[in-house]
């Protein structure tokens, strides 16, 4: 498979409709989001432990058991040049461990600043007051994994 993203959302019919699974995969945590062909939206989910190179998968069974989905969008590592990086080998080994691990379609998606983005939009929620709570890492990677899915379900319309 490509380094590149594999940008099959270009190619809408050969995605089947459902719920898919955004996720954010990072060294210590990766963020889990689930989201709708049908709406084009995603919400944040939960956070699963990464622990020495071996995720809680019982984290990540629970959410395929609870959702059922119907494919899984990763968040690709890039930088800024749209070149692989260290990160990149960690997500492709991960992916190889879901591709067998669930027999589900795995799509990739350029996730270059979805953690910014999520960090800035906690920042604006919490100044604006919608939210009161403080900002904790696992909110930022669940929020980076919704906006991942929301990107790739966009390329769909």
């Amino acid at each position: 498979m490509p380094d590149q993203p594999v940008a099959s959302a270009d190619n809408p019919e050969q995605i089947p409709e459902g719920i898919w699974l955004g996720i954010d995969f990072g060294l210590k945590r990766i963020g889990i989001a689930k989201g709708s062909t049908q709406l084009g939206t995603a919400e944040p989910l939960v956070v699963m432990r990464n622990i020495n190179g071996s995720p809680e998968w019982q984290t990540l069974d629970a959410v395929i058991d609870n959702w059922q989905p119907v494919g899984i969008v990763l968040g690709w590592p890039l930088t800024l040049e749209g070149d692989v990086q260290e990160i990149t080998h960690a997500t492709r080994g991960f992916e190889k461990r879901c591709r067998k691990r669930y027999e589900l379609p795995i799509q990739r998606m350029d996730e270059r600043f979805s953690s910014m983005q999520a960090s800035e939009t906690l920042a604006l929620l919490r100044q604006s007051g919608q939210r009161t709570k403080r900002t904790r890492k696992e909110d930022v990677d669940t929020l980076a994994a919704a906006l991942i899915l929301e990107r790739w379900l966009a390329r769909r319309h």
